[in-house]
């Protein structure tokens, strides 16, 4: 199986948007939801809270992943461009 520069990049750079998409809508409903004043009815909310934050922490370690995987295709592309100069 051969993996391209090319198709490297592309998943890469698929990961990060889809990490960035996944922070947004998180983000959104983290922003949209109002924490009631009554403590029974806070907790009762709170694994919505709990799962909002995860889904944001989900999405950056995905945009990081993305970006590890483009900082590896510009060092191997570089060591390409580097061995046939």
């Amino acid at each position: 199986m051969e993996i391209s520069s090319a198709s490297a990049f592309t998943s890469g750079l698929t990961s990060i948007q889809s990490g960035q998409r996944r922070v947004d809508q998180a983000a959104v409903e983290v922003a949209g939801s109002s924490l009631p004043s009554g403590a029974a009815s806070a907790s009762a909310t709170a694994p919505d809270l709990a799962s909002l934050l995860l889904e944001l922490e989900m999405g950056k370690l995905e945009v990081e992943a993305g970006a590890k995987v483009l900082q590896a295709v510009d060092e191997t592309l570089g060591t390409l461009i580097d061995t046939t100069a």
